[in-house]
């Protein structure tokens, strides 16, 4: 048996029997009938003005609208083209970001996006200032942050909903990107007309908070590297000089290395396994990652 087979975190954990993103796709559809009922119930404005998201719903504090607005379409064809991309990049955000940071995600992009519309429709009433609905907005945000995290990964669409075509992720939002940035300046450019009707403004934030939620939560350069330790304990104050520092840092690797393997992965890989099937790879600092090599290492040594 090996020595890795009574943790806990091999064990095979408890996983609810429906992912996040299927609660979606069932909750988008269920959405849909409900709203088909409303709006043959109450009318179809009355679902915009209580609903939609829109500046006079703000104007009068109804800031549910920015969540309400994202469970509801202007047709089946809205409707499917957003959950078909849900099912694809929504499965693959959840497999990196597990089930809560994907709907996170997917939340934090549709809102975000929504703000942005309605930022663009006060300060451009003339322009900007309609009822927003959709779950676009959020699917956006899973498509960008997934081209962000894997821009090489080969992806295929169905091309008005029956052509694959396949390419890079990262081409898909080198192709959304400025499709969206052109929809938003296009209104301020006279005698042109591009893909009027669409919230244009809303896909943009969505993307935009998908890149920033990659580059700022699952990989953060030096400028945002708090977020990953937010939470955590402040390590103690050390009043070593470098060398000191660095001396002490080849002498526990030098400790590390001297121990056998059965006391190694138990005083320095546990805690750290422990810690991915807790919270995920991406909480690791860079001396976990070094420490998880090193066990690598001299596992294949054996």
């Amino acid at each position: 048996m090996s020595m890795l087979d009574d943790r806990s975190y091999m064990r095979t954990p408890y996983r609810p029997r429906w992912s996040m993103t299927t609660i979606l796709l069932v909750t988008l559809a269920a959405c849909f009938i409900v709203q088909m009922f409303l709006e043959r119930w109450k009318g179809e404005y009355w679902v915009l003005d209580w609903l939609a998201l829109s500046t006079l719903g703000l104007k009068h504090w109804h800031l549910y609208q920015l969540i309400t607005f994202q469970f509801l379409h202007g047709g089946f064809f809205h409707l499917l083209g957003n959950m078909i991309g849900l099912f694809f990049f929504g499965r693959a955000m959840e497999g990196m970001l597990g089930s809560r940071g994907m709907l996170k995600l997917y939340l934090a992009s549709g809102t975000i996006g929504g703000l942005l519309q309605m930022t663009l429709g006060f300060a451009f009433p003339a322009v900007f200032n309609v009822p927003v609905l959709g779950a676009s907005a959020g699917v956006f945000g899973l498509i960008a942050a997934f081209a962000t995290h894997a821009p090489d990964d080969p992806i295929t669409i169905l091309l008005l909903y029956v052509i694959p075509v396949t390419f890079p992720a990262k081409v898909l939002l080198l192709i959304e990107g400025p499709i969206a940035l052109l929809g938003v300046i296009a209104p301020f450019i006279p005698h042109f007309s591009f893909m009027p009707g669409v919230a244009h403004a809303a896909h943009l934030g969505g993307m935009l908070t998908g890149i920033a939620w990659i580059r700022m939560v699952m990989s953060p350069t030096p400028p945002f590297q708090f977020l990953r330790s937010l939470g955590r304990r402040a390590a103690p104050k050390r009043e070593s000089t470098a060398p000191a520092a660095k001396r002490g840092t080849r002498a526990a690797r030098k400790k590390q290395e001297e121990l056998p393997p059965g006391e190694f992965i138990s005083r320095e890989v546990d805690p750290i396994l422990e810690k991915i099937s807790a919270h995920g790879i991406q909480s690791l600092t860079d001396r976990e990652r070094q420490i998880l090599q090193a066990a690598r290492n001299k596992m294949a040594k054996r």
